[in-house]
């Protein structure tokens, strides 16, 4: 048998990041074989994978990333089955640097099957589970394109957002960080009224009836009152509509122009945890 060294065991564990004990036990197991440990570890991650397919990962790190020249954002969300592991710096590390991957694909079943350091994102995911003992996994892979795209994400990695702007001015980052930590706090259904489905915009309008009823309200009167308590709602849950949370005297548009006439917010993506 051979013997098996405190370095090879280190070697093992940073290449994995599983436990000095696991690393120990795939080496003997391995008869020394450095790769076939790998492979042992990988198997085990397998194992326990298949063990908590149908746990609920709900917990985790939404982690936004924006290209060098703020054209092209990306989030990702690096999910798993608890709080203790989502704040874990090595979890957090990983997730990051599988958002700045993201940046190069346009699917997750692409980010999936990229090389992570010689080994695919899926088989990485893989190995880790066995590594952490819990279900690991990509959740959410949104992408965002724009003149200029800019990003926030909330303390704790629990919500991430990318906005789009019209243009690159001066004061875009800092327009486009601002309208991102408005998408955080308010989640806004849409950007704007166009971008609310016909199924919301039908619901809203039978419940504003329905209160209107209860209210007294005469039935040919209920059309034209229900226009106008949609028009609340788009207000309200628009992203360009909602009343400015730093300055709630001007809507977010309103708080785009002061920035620069022409601009405009383009789009945004929004993900939440927990």
């Amino acid at each position: 048998m051979a013997k098996i060294t405190a370095a090879e065991v280190n070697k093992l564990r940073k290449a994995t990041g599983a436990g000095m004990m696991d690393c120990k036990k795939a080496l003997v197991e391995a008869d020394g074989d450095f790769d076939q440990a790998i492979e042992l570890l990988r198997k085990k991650g397998q194992k326990v994978a298949a063990k908590r397919a149908d746990r609920d990962s709900s917990e985790g790190a939404a982690i936004a990333q924006v290209n060098g020249d703020n054209t092209k954002g990306v989030i990702i969300s690096l999910n798993c089955e608890t709080d203790f592991v989502a704040k874990n710096d090595d979890f957090v590390k990983l997730a990051n640097d599988f958002a700045e991957m993201a940046l190069n694909y346009n699917t997750k079943e692409e980010l999936l099957k990229a090389d992570y350091n010689g080994i695919s994102v899926e088989d990485k995911l893989t190995e880790q589970t066995g590594v952490i003992g819990e279900k690991i996994e990509i959740g959410a892979f949104k992408t965002l394109e724009a003149p200029f795209v800019g990003s926030y994400i909330h303390a704790g990695n629990k919500i991430a957002v990318l906005t789009g702007l019209s243009k690159n001015v001066d004061g875009a980052e800092e327009a486009a960080k601002n309208v991102s930590m408005q998408a955080a706090a308010m989640n806004p259904v849409a950007l704007n009224e166009e971008g609310v489905d016909q199924a919301t915009i039908d619901k809203e309008i039978e419940i504003a009836k329905d209160t209107l009823r209860e209210e007294g309200k005469p039935e040919n009167m209920l059309d034209k009152i229900a226009q106008g308590k949609l028009q609340r709602f788009f207000k309200d849950n628009t992203l360009v509509h909602q009343a400015y949370i730093k300055d709630n005297k001007q809507s977010v548009a309103e708080y785009v122009k002061s920035v620069d006439s022409d601009l405009e917010v383009v789009g945004f993506e929004r993900v939440a945890l927990g």
